[in-house]
């Protein structure tokens, strides 16, 4: 009796219909350079373009919540920061004036890096860094960190739930119990914390992201024209930040 011919896994993920969206490299390059170009000297003109940059990623991805909200934020940024100083001109709006002008080019950036998180797998992320060649000691810890952040995030939100529910959540709970309601959050957050590092460790293992080995993609990182038409809305926004004038300053 013949053996039974095992199926080839590079014939197998060919023939597997290949998920749709953009790579995982052009994303990881787009947030590089974002972040790049608005933090440094002068990079507040930037931010607009930015702005637009990370409200279209998420209106392609269908986040509805995360480009209102990133729009919100960025329009209470720009009436506290630039029109509030022309109504009402004293110290402590300058200083909130100051601020606002500042952390508005975090909101540009993590409006970008949000998206890298929501559409980016940590399967799809090593393969990405495999096929840049980058160590695997520093992939495999990146790929462990983009599912650690919202496994912690669902357990706190679990946690905020229970301690509704005996009344230590919230403004009042904070204000009459503010050590207990710090210690209710702060030793079960601790526990997750743990217990989700060991099951992402664990996770890791019997994926074979320790293993010699060089793992086969199912869906190996390919650039589209997806990719292509980011790249070039990228390099519009920067043109166009470059010859009009900047609205911000």
């Amino acid at each position: 009796m013949s053996a039974p011919v095992l199926p080839d896994l590079r014939s197998l993920a060919a023939a597997t219909p290949r998920q749709p969206g953009l790579d995982p490299r052009s994303k990881i390059l787009v947030l590089l350079i974002c972040s790049i170009v608005v933090m440094s000297p002068g990079g507040l003109r930037f931010v607009p373009a930015v702005l637009i940059l990370a409200g279209g990623l998420a209106l392609s991805a269908r986040a509805w919540r995360r480009a209102l909200g990133l729009a919100a934020t960025a329009t209470t940024m720009w009436v506290l920061g630039w029109l509030l100083p022309l109504w009402w001109p004293n110290a402590l709006v300058a200083i909130v004036a100051l601020t606002c002008s500042y952390l508005i080019r975090f909101v540009a950036t993590v409006g970008v890096g949000m998206h890298l998180i929501a559409t980016t797998s940590p399967t799809q992320l090593a393969a990405a860094f495999r096929a840049w060649r980058i160590p695997r000691p520093i992939s495999v810890t990146l790929a462990v960190m983009l599912r650690f952040f919202p496994v912690v995030g669902a357990e706190a939100a679990a946690v905020l739930d229970a301690m509704r529910l005996r009344g230590l959540a919230g403004t009042t709970g904070l204000v009459r119990h503010p050590v207990l309601t710090l210690e209710r959050f702060t030793v079960p957050m601790i526990a997750a914390s743990l217990r989700a590092s060991e099951d992402l460790s664990a996770s890791a293992i019997l994926r074979g992201l320790g293993s010699q080995h060089t793992p086969t993609a199912m869906h190996p990182p390919r650039f589209s024209s997806g990719d292509l038409l980011l790249m070039l809305a990228c390099a519009a926004l920067a043109v166009a930040s470059l010859v009009l004038p900047a609205p911000l300053t």
